[in-house]
């Protein structure tokens, strides 16, 4: 399904409530964002609809997160989007749907913290609760949260697209970053929870720090560096010290240099899609420039730290 093929409206979501959640139909609906996946609507004052939008995959991840994110949401210090309901495929509408809790906040991309001792540990509490042993059936990650080798087809083709469209202003300081982190030491612990998502765009604030955390349809066990390259994409300059302070251990050396990695690859897939937003082509979002701009600049600074 494409995003033509069913218009999605505040009219049409009351349709779906009153035939299958009829308690929920008479509170009010306003769009909350639309995503790459799916979209969000707001329910009320208290909850949210989340209806997959524009990818074919993005049914099954929905359906991960009603599956998974209510045992997790309990252990998490920060407000997250839990499942309440779970809307079935219809001849209107055939894929499935969910109702969740919303979670108040701006997005970081738009709202940068800037409260950077606070956020660091707010960052690193978050992740330290996220961070246990994934249980066995615990699903696995789309090219994420594994082995850095998975992604480095992708890596050099966005890094020679950034090249070729200027946006660089070192491109072999990048690589350095890139090549460093592919040439550590695997993970080698139990395969842990991991959101493996955290771009600005997923975590939210309030009064300059983290006040919670959306998108869980990459969930999964894997590797932490995966969510550690968050310190560099979503901290203010100087707050990685501290956030990798506040994580209890510590991250051994491996892990930080497989963390930039993973961040590095991620600014640069942010700083292409803040420039297609820049030039106004689809999918880009030029509030998405800014923040990847600001990692590649921390994470080439120093070959490491």
């Amino acid at each position: 399904m494409s995003p033509t093929e069913a218009e999605i409206t505040a009219d049409l979501i009351r349709v779906f409530l009153k035939e299958q959640h009829p308690d929920l139909a008479e509170l009010p609906v306003t769009l909350g964002a639309r995503g790459w996946d799916n979209q969000v609507w707001r329910l009320g004052n208290d909850l949210a609809v989340r209806l997959p939008w524009a990818t074919r995959s993005a049914d099954e991840l929905l359906l991960k997160e009603h599956t998974w994110l209510p045992a997790l949401a309990p252990h998490l210090p920060l407000p997250v989007p839990v499942p309440q309901r779970l809307g079935a495929p219809s001849e209107r509408f055939p894929r499935p749907w969910i109702v969740t809790t919303w979670v108040a906040g701006t997005p970081a991309d738009r709202a940068p913290a800037t409260r950077a001792d606070d956020a660091a540990e707010t960052l690193a509490a978050f992740l330290t609760a996220l961070h246990r042993p994934a249980p066995a059936g615990a699903p696995a990650g789309r090219g994420r949260a594994g082995p850095l080798a998975d992604r480095a087809e992708g890596f050099a083709g966005q890094l020679a697209k950034a090249t070729e469209l200027g946006l660089l202003d070192d491109p072999e300081a990048v690589r350095a970053v890139w090549e460093d982190a592919l040439a550590a030491p695997p993970w080698d612990g139990p395969a842990l929870w991991v959101h493996a998502d955290l771009h600005p765009a997923n975590v939210l604030t309030a009064d300059g720090t983290f006040c919670g955390v959306i998108d869980f349809g990459d969930l999964c066990a894997g590797d932490p560096a995966s969510d550690l390259a968050a310190a560099w994409v979503l901290l203010p300059d100087g707050a990685d010290g501290a956030f990798h302070d506040a994580c209890p251990p510590s991250p051994d050396a491996a892990t930080l240099r497989r963390a930039r990695g993973n961040a590095v690859a991620n600014a640069l897939g942010g700083l292409l899609i803040g420039d297609a937003g820049d030039r106004g082509l689809p999918g880009g979002k030029p509030s998405w420039g800014p923040p990847a701009r600001a990692a590649l600049r921390r994470l080439t600074a120093t070959r490491q730290g």
